[in-house]
């Protein structure tokens, strides 16, 4: 599921760099540094969850912590909509 999301964020922040008009329009310029954002965040997370499940990447309750962060605060912001 966050693979999907991140992969719809990527369509969304590509489109909103073309509308930002140089960046000088601010609505597309957020939509665009928001969606990034998100969108990169995703990816990092499940790249280093698949490291984790392959045992490419070693496990650490700290990783693990720092992984759920970003899905915590994008989860949190869903249901405080």
């Amino acid at each position: 599921m966050s693979l999907l999301v991140s992969g719809v964020l990527e369509a969304v922040w590509a489109v909103a760099l073309g509308r930002s008009e140089g960046f000088t329009r601010l609505v597309p310029s957020v939509v665009f540094l928001v969606g990034m954002v998100l969108s990169m965040g995703g990816l990092a997370t499940l790249t280093v969850a698949y490291g984790m499940l392959t045992g490419d990447e070693s496990v650490s309750a700290v990783k693990v912590l720092l992984m759920l962060g970003p899905v915590g605060c994008v989860v949190g912001l869903k249901l405080a909509h």
